[in-house]
């Protein structure tokens, strides 16, 4: 059976799935997007992940896309039809296609709708063992990072400048040398006194999904949160590292810019949060 995608009403095979080359998002990627990730053919979290794609389509001004449930309802079909037990959802919306180039809104244009499925091994990753290394780099993107635009050029650089760099992920750092969060995950360290730490929400960060359901995880077992700014120099000294994000859960850092995050292996609070996170995506109504 080929892949399945689904555009603008029409579930059709993904090698024949076009969208128009005055669509605004390839234009001026004028438009948003969410990645779910789907266990046990479920998918995980989803409602907040919708919740932030309304916010999304509210910051930008982007009308009549559909209803939030009819959204819920393509992906779960996208899921049957493509039979992926393990993997992500993508969705994205656009301003629509215009009939020429222009900055402003067109005027009565529909938004553009794509959205495909993928099979990913997330349950056993290898990273997940392994742990993954983090190259520090500038934050150089626009000043709403809290609207999930699908303008990620910035994104895209940091995350080939970590790979060329033997790397897995790139934590983004801005002028004051504080990281904001990584190219595609949220941050997380581990103070020597026990403490977990995260920058808060902002327009400097995106409202991670996973980054939530963790800290709600980690308060229910009594650990410690601190919402703050930390900077480069701190996360070198912690005693763990980790990230979060819809396609990869709670993986642990174990290296950042050639430095061993604490014993250089991943962590026991780490490994207890990725345990509880799977846990409860795999059977919520049971963890709540």
């Amino acid at each position: 059976m080929s892949d399945i995608a689904y555009v603008n009403g029409a579930y059709l095979p993904l090698a024949e799935a076009r969208v128009s080359i005055l669509d605004r998002g390839f234009l001026f990627a004028d438009g948003v997007y969410e990645v779910a990730a789907i266990i046990e053919g479920r998918l995980v979290d989803n409602d907040s992940h919708l919740s932030r794609l309304e916010n999304s389509l509210r910051e930008l001004r982007i009308a009549n896309a559909p209803a939030i449930q009819t959204i819920a309802d393509i992906e779960t079909e996208l899921v049957a039809r493509n039979e992926v037990n393990e993997g992500l959802v993508y969705l994205q919306i656009t301003r629509g296609a215009a009939g020429d180039r222009d900055f402003g809104f067109p005027r009565g244009t529909a938004p553009t709708i794509v959205a495909f499925a993928q099979k990913k091994n997330i349950i056993a990753s290898p990273a997940a063992q392994t742990g993954v290394k983090i190259l520090t780099v500038p934050d150089l993107r626009w000043a709403r990072r809290d609207i999930k635009t699908i303008a990620l050029l910035a994104q895209v650089l940091a995350k080939q400048a970590a790979l060329d760099a033997g790397c897995q992920e790139a934590w983004m750092v801005d002028r004051h040398g504080l990281v904001t969060e990584g190219s595609s995950s949220t941050a997380f360290i581990l103070t020597k006194a026990d403490v977990i730490v995260t920058r808060p929400n902002s327009p400097a960060i995106l409202p991670g999904c996973t980054r939530k359901a963790v800290q709600t995880l980690a308060a229910r077992e009594k650990l410690t949160i601190e919402e703050r700014c930390f900077s480069v120099t701190e996360a070198y000294e912690a005693k763990e590292a980790f990230l979060t994000s819809a396609s990869n859960l709670v993986l642990p850092v174990v290296e950042i810019d050639g430095r061993p995050i604490g014993s250089g292996a991943p962590g026991d609070k780490t490994r207890l949060l990725r345990t509880l996170y799977l846990e409860w995506a795999m059977n919520p109504d049971a963890t709540g």
